[in-house]
């Protein structure tokens, strides 16, 4: 089976098709960055992330950029409420989005171009567009003239009078008034005191929300990107004015492929700033391991939302997410199983036999199968799940009396986690730092701590060393009904929380 996406545009499964064989060119659309990143951006990050990993897995030489807005009215906006700097904010927060990425295990695109470096390209694209009769100045101002596009509105599925303006927050009411059809939009706002500004060839001013992207992806990737993705809240308008914009000037499709993720959703419906029903990926960050979130997002497919439910108490405060629990103790178990097969004694492995479980030959290729199919994330957790369960299958047999595990199985287990790492990002830390962090998160929730723990493990200890079994079966008890269960093997005695 070929790579395949469903396109937004086509309403269809279609096969990826890069226009240059061999080399696929994505372009995302990233954050803007006035305030930090709600688990909704974390979904997208991860998504697309998922997708350029397989793309590479599967031979490709990839191109991926995902721009950040760091000039725009929501940005402008919040500095003035907090008496900043727009550009010092934009830095500030867009420093945070990368660092949360980086958390989530996403790798960086190629290319992360922002507005304010772009700013002659934008200047030049709008020039162009006017030259072409599809913009108009006004007041200093510049507009895209949708009526001169015949095909507006062909992304959204929706004809042009049926269409809502100004949803994206970004509209005046003295823009509106200043237009020659209500649908157009800003490619250029002219300067307003207290406002960032750039000279131009309609006065000093800034670049309207749109234009920005068709200027990048065009500067980056060309006229014809392979795939552009983003949320699914994109599609109109964002997305919608960069086809029109950047086709009118190129005369060439903008993207070969449209790609759009689901919504995040609290109480069913969807998480937003402007709604103020969000929580950012950092807040999540604190109940669970960030890779945790990164298993919940894949959970389910990219296109569906996702419902977040949330554990509140008496009071209205948080105290966890159920999923996001859930997803960690998955997380501990990959790291739990990767430590397993580390700490098996070299006398338990066979260096010359061959056998091996055939289906644990399969994971690379079956995950692979799966994401080929749309990103069938699910099926690839499924994968996933069915890989560990035989890894520790073959772990259990070789701890056994006279068990053993062949090279060749070490071998193929290994390179299933690789595949796991390189494809799904999941398993790429530090295993016993992950797996202590859960431990001792978990346990400060008991009113525990660390050191009475293991007091009693190594009373059980001693316990076992005097044949005094019935004391330490008691001390198992005990912790166990606490939520410490002991895990007994010839290293000795570890614990994790339940």
């Amino acid at each position: 089976m070929p790579i395949q996406f469903f396109d937004t545009l086509s309403q269809r499964l279609v096969p990826f098709e890069p226009r240059e064989p061999g080399h696929a060119r994505v372009y995302v659309c990233g954050p803007t960055v006035y305030d930090h990143a709600h688990l909704g951006h974390a979904r997208a990050c991860v998504v697309y992330d998922v997708l350029t990993r397989h793309l590479r897995e599967r031979g490709l030489r990839v191109t991926y950029v995902r721009n950040v807005t760091d000039v725009d009215d929501k940005i402008i906006r919040r500095a003035a409420e907090l008496g900043e700097d727009p550009a010092v904010l934009a830095n500030r927060f867009s420093d945070a989005y990368a660092e949360d990425s980086a958390r989530l295990g996403c790798a960086e695109p190629n290319y992360t171009p922002r507005v304010s470096d772009h700013v002659p390209q934008i200047v030049a694209l709008i020039e162009k567009l006017i030259g072409l009769g599809s913009a108009y100045a006004v007041d200093g101002d510049v507009f895209y003239s949708v009526s001169s596009f015949p095909e507006y509105g062909k992304l959204s599925h929706r004809k042009l009078e049926d269409l809502e303006l100004g949803g994206s927050g970004r509209v005046t009411e003295d823009e509106l008034q200043r237009k020659r059809h209500p649908a157009d939009f800003a490619l250029w706002k002219s300067a307003k005191p207290g406002e960032p500004t750039w000279k131009s060839p309609w006065g000093p001013g800034r670049p309207g929300w749109h234009i920005e992207c068709s200027a990048m992806c065009i500067e980056h990737l060309g006229d014809t990107c392979d795939l552009h993705g983003g949320g699914l809240d994109l599609v109109f308008p964002h997305h919608e004015n960069e086809i029109a914009q950047s086709e009118a000037a190129t005369k060439q499709p903008f993207a070969k492929v449209w790609v759009h993720n689901g919504f995040i959703q609290f109480n069913k419906e969807k998480m937003s700033k402007s709604v103020g029903n969000f929580f950012t990926a950092r807040e999540s960050f604190k109940f669970v391991e960030p890779e945790a979130v990164r298993y919940w997002l894949l959970s389910a497919h990219y296109r569906a939302p996702v419902n977040l439910e949330i554990d509140l108490d008496d009071a209205g405060k948080v105290r966890g997410f159920p999923q996001l629990d859930e997803a960690e103790r998955r997380v501990e178990y990959l790291y739990s199983t990767r430590e397993r097969l580390a700490a098996l004694a070299p006398d338990r492995f066979d260096d010359t036999g061959t056998k091996v479980d055939a289906e644990l030959k399969k994971i690379p290729q079956q995950i692979a199968k799966a994401l080929d199919n749309d990103l069938g994330f699910p099926e690839a957790l499924a994968v996933l799940a069915e890989f560990l369960k035989r890894a520790n299958d073959a772990i259990d047999g070789a701890s056994r009396k006279s068990g053993k595990l062949t090279r060749a199985a070490q071998r193929e287990i290994d390179a299933g986690f690789s595949a796991i790492g390189r494809v799904l990002g999941l398993g790429l830390g530090d295993g016993p730092a992950v797996l202590d962090r859960v431990r001792m998160r978990r346990l400060a929730a008991t009113g525990l701590d660390k050191a009475h723990v293991e007091k009693l493990i190594a009373e059980r200890i001693a316990a076992r060393g005097a044949k005094n079994f019935a004391r330490a079966d008691q001390i198992r008890d005990e912790l166990a009904a606490v939520g410490v269960e002991l895990m007994d093997s010839p290293r000795g005695t570890d614990w994790r929380m339940k």
